[in-house]
């Protein structure tokens, strides 16, 4: 892997969430599929994740991605998401962020009033739509990898609160799902460091007590991000979300590290994976726009436009539709005398 001191970067939010998308300085990373880049950029070179997400450069809710050559030749470009806790293998905010940014500066053609790419994922191939006019990118729609439910109106214990009623789904991410009015929570931003402490206490007891596994990828396993569900706050949506995306190891016997940041958008793998629960209960057919808000308002518009199956799961095939903001553009550099090369945390802010 080569990696230049210099770094290039476009910020940019989708619906409020953070995405830094690397566009120059990593020429390409090794392996075959965008996968084995994933893991990696995990195994072999996480300084760059750290150092871009972490102080000085960084900060608990963002995210980065890594713009690469596509392994797939049906692919236009690949790309490789960078969290704070992990590499997931897709997120719904960050592909209309990568999108926006693609497009936006003319690294891809922009073509009115209907742009068509495919972006090489860890998680699979995603096809995209990107509606243009004046010049810019208005909407992003993308179909996702076939989601499922592997868990429905499950129990599960919660250490500190009892018995809650959870699903677990996957939408390009394993979520554990559960309605908010457990928790006597309208999910507001005021409520945010309830709703974030209660998120990773659900992921944890997930994990011990509901196992899963992806049927066609075996490194993709375990619950690793909670969404809390509830009734939307504006008539024109279906429903409200917030979701908790960690920022720390959570350590059961070391209460500081339950903590994590919301996710600022309806989060895209998030919806995917609300709308394949929805389906599985016979609450959401195909063919229906369902309007997900976020913790601040902002909304995606999901719809599932397809159906079958992933391994012994009925599955579901969602479009999520977005738009995305550029608001700078960077270059990071690395002074060789500098003594936080991978970044830092403090924990008035981090856990």
């Amino acid at each position: 892997m080569q990696l230049m001191k210099m770094v290039s970067a476009v910020d940019v939010h989708a619906a409020g969430e953070p995405g830094r998308v690397i566009v120059g300085g990593v020429f390409d990373v090794p392996g075959k599929t965008m996968f084995e880049k994933k893991v990696y950029l995990e195994t072999h070179a996480d300084g760059l994740r750290k150092r871009m997400l972490r102080e000085p450069r960084g900060y608990p809710a963002l995210c980065a991605n890594i713009i690469l050559p596509p392994c797939n030749p049906a692919a236009d470009i690949g790309f490789v998401i960078l969290e704070q806790t992990e590499y997931p293998p897709m997120s719904g905010s960050n592909t209309i962020c990568v999108v926006t940014v693609l497009l936006e500066t003319g690294i891809l053609p922009m073509v009115a009033p209907i742009t068509r790419l495919k972006l090489d994922t860890p998680a699979g191939l995603v096809e995209v739509e990107a509606e243009i006019a004046d010049h810019k990118v208005k909407t992003v729609r993308f179909r996702n990898v076939l989601s499922f439910a592997p868990h429905l109106d499950r129990m599960i214990e919660v250490r500190g609160i009892g018995t809650v009623k959870v699903d677990v789904a996957y939408g390009g991410m394993f979520y554990v799902i559960a309605d908010a009015d457990q928790f006597g929570l309208r999910l507001t931003p005021d409520e945010g460091r309830d709703i974030t402490r209660i998120g990773e206490l659900l992921k944890a007891s997930a994990r011990e007590q509901l196992p899963v596994e992806h049927p066609e990828n075996s490194a993709i396993r375990e619950v690793s991000i909670s969404q809390l569900s509830g009734p939307p706050h504006d008539p024109g949506s279906h429903r409200r979300n917030a979701v908790t995306v960690s920022s720390g190891e959570f350590l059961w016997d070391k209460p500081a590290t339950w903590t994590g940041v919301l996710d600022r958008s309806p989060c895209g793998t998030g919806t995917s994976a609300k709308m394949a629960a929805l389906h599985a209960k016979g609450q959401l057919a195909l063919n229906q726009d369902f309007v997900h808000e976020s913790v601040i308002g902002t909304k995606f518009t999901g719809r599932l436009v397809a159906e079958g199956r992933v391994g012994p799961y009925p599955a579901v095939t969602p479009t999520i539709a977005g738009r995305g903001w550029i608001t700078g553009f960077s270059n990071y550099v690395l002074d060789p005398d500098d003594p936080f090369p991978e970044g830092f945390k403090v924990g008035d802010i981090w856990a």
